[in-house]
């Protein structure tokens, strides 16, 4: 089977399952690394004509991360396209499931299991959850909304996004507004923003600030079991 990925993430969840059906991915899939596929853009302006020539049985998508446009133009061109959503802990689950045993025609793998079990066994987070604004880029200064994956992931370890009923997902705030939101910590990942020691925190004095990687927080994959491991201490 031959299997073009537009979503990093997933390409890490069949690269980790069986990475001989990889023909295809994009420039940010950066995990493996040396990973032996063809570059075919970014997720946001993937190569359409280069996809086709690839002549994948399968190609895989995600409903955020991808532009409909290119995976109408990816069906048009007779590709077989399966995208995902995913928004929360357990739509991860269950697409990862689909992607790599429906999509892939694999065996569930060891990894998904241990993964699904690690953040099972984590303690049910207190009523009592910490208030934190969670930016994603600076000028303009951008948080994490409504309805984000990433929001899930800290509401399960205790921490409860201040902007998680915003009408937008990625709602652009006003730095001001940021700090007079009543949060009581910052979590600032290194990505898609690369937030630093020296480039961040200094924008919310007198507010604790955890840095975190970016990664845990916002890839479903393998790296899911590592989240479970390391994010709940990161965010103490």
């Amino acid at each position: 089977m031959r299997v073009v990925s537009l979503v990093p993430s997933l390409t890490e969840a069949v690269a980790a399952t069986a990475p001989g059906l990889l023909v295809g991915v994009t420039d940010w899939c950066t995990h493996p690394a040396g990973l032996a596929a063809a570059r075919i853009g970014g997720t946001k302006n993937p190569d359409v004509a280069a996809i086709a020539a690839l002549a994948p049985d399968l190609v895989i998508a995600n409903e955020e991360e991808n532009r409909a446009p290119d995976l109408t133009a990816l069906r048009a061109a007779g590709l077989d396209v399966l995208v995902t959503e995913i928004r929360t802990l357990d739509q991860a689950f269950t697409e990862l499931h689909r992607v790599v045993t429906t999509g892939c025609g694999l065996a569930r793998p060891r990894w998904l299991d241990e993964a699904e079990a690690a953040w099972a066994a984590l303690p049910t987070p207190s009523a009592s959850r910490c208030p934190a604004i969670v930016p994603i880029w600076r000028r303009p200064w951008m948080v994490l909304g409504r309805d984000t994956f990433a929001g899930d992931l800290l509401a399960r370890l205790g921490v409860h996004n201040v902007y998680a009923d915003h009408a937008e997902r990625y709602p652009r705030v006003p730095l001001e507004e940021l700090n007079a939101s009543g949060a009581e910590l910052v979590v600032l990942p290194d990505e898609p923003y690369r937030f630093a020691a020296d480039d961040g925190p200094e924008a919310f004095p007198g507010l604790p600030a955890v840095l975190v990687d970016g990664r845990l927080l916002t890839w479903y994959g393998p790296s899911l079991l590592r989240a479970a491991r390391e994010l709940p201490s990161a965010l103490r």
